[in-house]
């Protein structure tokens, strides 16, 4: 794989802050914005399969947090994490990036910005 896609929301600040460092680095990207596009199912079965369930949901968010305690209750192993991510793009931990290596990060920590100066 050769090409960067940096999935998010457009509005969502983190996401807003990693455009601009991406840009910022020369790093060529490609934007997938889940409120358009939708959560693709074969790149979230990726990102289960790289980084586990647990770090692809935003707990501290208002999505989760509006969210019914059985619909919470509910998110215990992939699958169901996985049904949550399509029916409520918003509850995924922003943004997810998959990197020219093909690796995969999610989040804007310390960790991923470093990767830009690695290049």
């Amino acid at each position: 794989m050769t090409d960067m896609v940096l999935y998010g929301i457009a509005n969502c600040d983190t996401v807003k802050r990693a455009r601009a460092a991406l840009t910022a680095a020369a790093c060529k990207h490609e934007f997938h914005d889940f409120k358009k596009g939708g959560v693709p199912l074969q790149a979230a079965a990726q990102w289960l399969t790289q980084c586990g369930w647990q770090p692809l949901i935003n707990r501290q968010g208002s999505t989760w947090r509006q969210l019914s305690d059985a619909e919470k209750e509910a998110v215990n192993d992939e699958r169901s994490a996985l049904a949550l991510m399509q029916s409520h793009p918003s509850v995924i931990k922003r943004p997810v990036i998959r990197w020219p290596d093909g690796n995969v990060t999610v989040g804007w920590d310390d960790a991923v910005r470093a990767r830009l100066t690695v290049r």
